[in-house]
Formats: C-alpha cells, structure tokens, sequence
C-alpha cells in the first residue's frame, strides 16, 4: 500500500510538471527527468543520493538564451550597430530580468530546494528558468527552444519598449540636439513632494528662457530624463 502511494504521489507530480510546461511554455517533454533536473536546487540534491541539481543545465540554458537574445536582435534591428546590440542584450539576459522572469512564471511552486537562511528565491527562481531552456534544449533543438523563447518569453514577460527607453540617454541627446543648433538648454527642478514616504521630483526642461518638457520621477536624474524624453518628442526630433 505505501509502495503504491508513493508512485500515485510521483504520477501526480508529473502531471502537474507537464501540465506547468504546457501552460507556460506551450511545450510538451519528451524526457521528464531532464527538467525535474531543471527544477532541483542544489540545496536539494546535496541531502538526497543519485539526485543531481540544475547547475549544469543552468550553465547550458545562459548560452542558449544568449544566442537566442542575440539573434533575435540581430534581426530586429538591421541598422543598429554592435555596441546598440551589446548593450539591449545585456539588458535582457542579467540575473535581474530573468530572476523576474522566474517570478512571473511563479517556479517557486515547482522548484525542489531546501529553505535556509542562504537561499535567495529570486536567484534560485532565475537560475530555474535558464535551467528549463537548458532542458528543452536537450529534450528538442535549437529551433525548438529559440521557437518557445520568442514566442512564449519575450512576446510575455519581457517589454523591449521598455528595455529600449532604459538603454536611451535621452538628456545627453538633448543636450547633443542643443549644441548642434546652438541652444541653451538648462533643467530646473521645478517641485519636490513626499508621497509614500519617498521624494518625487518634477522636472522642467528650458531652451531659450522657454518652458518645453517636464517629468516625474524619484530621483532628480529620473525627473530630468523623463522631461528630456518629451522635450524630443516635441520638437520632434525623436
């Protein structure tokens, strides 16, 4: 009886394991096993025998992910050059964005780990997730994997626009636009406010002795930013 419950209690945990990676990443496993792997912290396998963490499939997932990052700028953005590139991608593969991205797939639920005082959930949910890729890759090809990344990652979890505005400098290229046309731009902070408990700035961009842009933000250099990303929007040159 013991012995049947126990294969009852594993058979169920397949089938919520397959019905996760239908779900989230529309993806049916060929070999379960590999992304059990996937989802097994080391601070799990380190307590039980013949049970092998993820850090291995983790390190193979960080490649695939990045040569699929890559490519998949590198046809977007026919014009832009390698160090634009370079630079979105970082932005897209630090442990960051995918430790988010682990979070919004909720792998807590699914990840085999051991708690302790160590044991960071973002990181471990991060690592989790290059560990997956890792599998599919394994478990697929290449094309697969690239296939579920862009169609199932980057169109939900991840806002290039976004990612995009963060790389963009917009009060330096407000300041290059004025110096081209030989214009004085100054930014003057034109309130500051508490509001829950933390400071918002609000910023005013001036060309000319004229009030043009203003934004918002928790900290002077946000406020500025965002005032010079609608200065350019008004005058067009973005």
């Amino acid at each position: 009886m013991l012995q049947l419950f126990r294969r009852k209690k594993k058979s169920q945990g397949n089938l919520e394991l397959v019905s996760f990676l239908l779900k989230k990443f529309g993806y049916r496993p060929k070999n379960l096993a590999l992304f059990e792997q996937a989802l097994t912290h080391k601070s799990y396998s380190n307590t039980k025998n013949n049970v092998e963490s993820n850090e291995r499939l983790e390190y193979l997932g960080d490649t695939v992910i990045d040569l699929i990052v890559a490519e998949y700028l590198f046809e977007k953005f026919p014009d832009k050059d390698e160090g634009f590139l370079t630079k979105v991608k970082a932005k897209i593969v630090n442990r960051k964005m995918l430790s988010s991205i682990g979070a919004e797939l909720e792998l807590e639920k699914h990840i085999r780990y051991k708690t302790g005082r160590s044991i960071r959930i973002a990181t471990i949910e991060g690592n989790a997730f290059e560990a997956i890729i890792g599998a599919l890759y394994l478990d697929s090809n290449y094309e697969m994997a690239k296939k579920v990344f862009n169609q199932r990652i980057i169109r939900n979890y991840i806002n290039l626009n976004e990612v995009l505005e963060q790389e963009i400098d917009f009060k330096s290229a407000l300041l290059i636009w004025g110096q081209r046309n030989k214009l004085q731009v100054q930014f003057k902070i034109v309130e500051e406010a508490a509001k829950d408990n933390n400071f918002q700035y609000t910023s005013c961009v001036i060309i000319n002795d004229k009030k043009w842009g203003i934004g918002k933000g928790k900290s002077k250099k946000e406020a500025e930013q965002h005032a010079s990303k609608e200065t350019l929007e008004l005058l067009g040159v973005q």
